[in-house]
């Protein structure tokens, strides 16, 4: 199926927005909005399929783009839901809720369809440059796009695996996890994500618009510095927790490097 760009963008525009109302369905009933987390995941995972669907790029290249996506956001998907999926919910909605009050469904909606303005800016930044490509990148850039897309799936993985093991430790209850990759950067999970976004890069390189690939990692970084992850848990971690202080003072913010002394 091929189509132009603009309509490929109208497509995940109606997918984007109808899996975000799907998780605010979901969330009215279960009264847990952190399932939107796993959600947002699925959804990019889709749109990258999609993208390769809709494009007319070189079939390699297309189903590259699909897998890399694809798998990505299969893989942080379930992670996000698993950890989120029949427990209390997550401190972020739970404090938007209890301030919301009696709107906070109808607020919830409209947060949940704010969320895809960067969904779909993230998607077609990547994605877009990719799917309609009209050669085929060189064998070096498929092999650095994979390496790329490797280390970024494979480390946050294990980050993920890492905080899981503490926290399912009762000792450790609030204690800061300062073990393996934890050691080297506060937040090493999203390193790994600004790092996925990246591996789009080494493909779009040749392509038309192939520049626009780089907003896809400056967004995700953006996001994560100074919007929706890095201010509000920090945050709510200097409360919470005695040590975080003294943790946030040695331990780099987002680049794993050695802890300060």
């Amino acid at each position: 199926m091929h189509v132009s760009p603009l309509t490929a963008f109208a497509l995940s525009a109606a997918l984007a927005v109808a899996a975000k109302t799907g998780a605010w369905l979901l969330q009215k009933r279960t009264r847990n909005a952190g399932t939107v987390d796993a959600i947002w995941a699925w959804t990019l995972g889709g749109l990258a399929a999609l993208y390769a669907l809709c494009g007319d790029a070189p079939d390699a290249l297309r189903w590259t783009l699909a897998l890399m996506g694809g798998l990505w956001g299969l893989r942080l998907g379930t992670h996000l839901w698993r950890r989120n999926h029949g427990r209390p919910e997550d401190w972020r909605y739970a404090q938007f809720r209890a301030q919301w009050g009696a709107a906070a469904d109808f607020k919830m909606f409209w947060f949940f369809q704010f969320q895809n303005l960067f969904t779909l800016m993230l998607a077609a930044s990547a994605y877009l440059p990719l799917a309609y490509r009209d050669t085929l990148p060189a064998p070096w850039q498929f092999a650095l796009a994979l390496s790329l897309w490797l280390i970024a799936v494979l480390g946050e993985r294990l980050a993920d695996r890492q905080m899981e093991a503490f926290r399912a430790n009762p000792a450790n209850k609030n204690r800061v996890c300062a073990q393996g990759l934890w050691r080297c950067s506060r937040h090493p999970n999203y390193f790994f994500e600004c790092l996925h976004w990246c591996a789009y890069l080494p493909l779009a390189l040749g392509a038309p618009y192939g520049w626009a690939g780089l907003a896809a990692p400056l967004i995700m970084a953006w996001l994560l510095l100074k919007l929706s992850g890095v201010p509000l848990l920090e945050a709510e971690m200097l409360r919470r927790k005695p040590d975080y202080a003294e943790y946030l003072r040695r331990t780099p913010a987002l680049i794993p490097w050695f802890p300060k002394s």
